[in-house]
This record gives C-alpha cells, structure tokens and sequence, in this order.
C-alpha cells in the first residue's frame, strides 16, 4: 500500500488532478445541481401543501395525486440506475453522456424529488394559527407563501438544504464509477480499478472532510438563521 510506486503517483495526483477534481466536486456535481434541484423542487413543495385539499390554494385532486405520484417513482429509483437511464436525456441537453457536465442532468433528476419532501416538510412546520392569521387580514395565497410560509419555514428550509447538498455530493462521488469527474473519479479509476488502495483512501478521507465541511456550515447558517435560539 505504502510501496515507492504508489506514493508517487499519489503525489502526481495530488499534484496535477487535485484541485480540478475538488472544484469538479464542490461546485459542478455538488453546489451546481443542489440549486438546479431547488429551482425545481421547491416550487413542488409548497404545491404540496398549498394545493391540498385543506391547503391555502386547493388543486383538483388528480393534479395532486399525478405529482405525488411522480415524485414517488423518481425517489423510489437507485441513483445509479436512474444515472444510467437519463444518460440519453444528458447527451440531448449538454451534449455528451461521458463526464462531468453529463452528471449534472441525472445529478438533478435524482434530487428534486427528495427536495421537494424536504420542503414540504419544513412548510407544513409552519404553526396553522399565523397562516389564519394571514388569511384573515385578506392576504392572497401568493402572499402567503411569500411572506409567511417561506419566512417561517427558513431555519428548516435551511437545515434541508444542507441536507440535499450533502445527498447530492454523495451522488456526485457515486456517479464516478460511469463516467463522472471528481474526487469519486479518482477514488474508483486508481483506487478501485488499478488497485491503488492509497490513492483510494486518501480520496475517501477528503470527501469525508468536505462532508464535514460542508455540515458545519450548514448548522452555523441555520443557527443564525433561527430567531428562537438567539
């Protein structure tokens, strides 16, 4: 494990790929398709809560029951066969089914719809009494989501994103085994596949110190962000 040869292409690695396969990580398989999925998610999750029957804004109900639906089947599919079934979706978008801009595509079909739950959870935290509140001073729905739910929901909705973006660079990690970059690339193309336990383990120790990076973040903003523990 510690042999001259493997020490060297080690530090060749560490040299050459390190910091482009850390940029790879953080921002194009990580921070990049967590705001995708987002954009897409987040509207969902409100319209889950909003548009039941009991909502502020009902929906007819096989609208509801259809978007249920579609989150369930896309949360119940493996990322790694999903990543492989939305390759030809990657090819018609970015242009190409092989490495890190083909990823972001399934990276962000896989984590919408745990987003979405993840915002209708911290949407349905909202006590009942200040949406009333809301509604009898003549607000709209559109208000309401606006300048009541979203508000109130924010330490949640903040701790949740940290949780996707954590979901996420595991995904990102994953998806170097068909094709992707990043430290996962490194980790399954020398670690893995060339029988280079040294170069595997050292890229395992730095995605678990991104992993904690990024968790300590995440608690200090929703820390802040939490009028009840100030």
């Amino acid at each position: 494990m510690f042999s001259e040869k493997n020490v060297e292409l080690l530090m060749d690695i560490l040299h050459n790929d390190l910091l482009t396969a850390i940029f790879e990580t953080i921002f194009l398989l990580t921070i990049l398709p967590t705001l995708l999925s987002f954009l897409i998610g987040m509207p969902l999750g409100v319209l889950l809560v909003t548009g039941e029957e009991k909502g502020i804004r009902p929906l007819p109900r096989p609208v509801m029951q259809a978007t249920n639906v579609v989150i369930n089947l896309l949360r119940s599919v493996p990322f790694l066969i999903l990543l492989v079934v939305v390759l030809p979706l990657s090819k018609f978008i970015v242009g190409t089914k092989v490495g890190t801009k083909a990823i972001i595509v399934p990276l962000t079909i896989a984590a919408f719809p745990f987003v979405a739950r993840l915002v209708e959870t911290s949407i349905r935290e909202v006590d009942q009494g200040v949406i009333e509140a809301a509604q009898a001073m003549g607000a709209s729905p559109m208000q309401i989501v606006w300048k009541v739910l979203i508000p109130e929901a924010k330490p949640a909705l903040l701790a949740n994103l940290f949780v996707a973006l954590i979901t996420i660079f595991g995904y990102g990690a994953m998806a170097g085994i068909l094709g992707g970059g990043g430290i996962g690339a490194i980790a399954i193309n020398y670690g893995y596949y060339r029988s280079k336990p040294l170069v595997m383990w050292v890229m395992v120790i730095l995605l678990i110190v991104l992993v904690q990076i990024f968790q300590s973040i995440g608690d200090f903003i929703t820390k802040r962000s939490d009028k009840r523990i100030r």
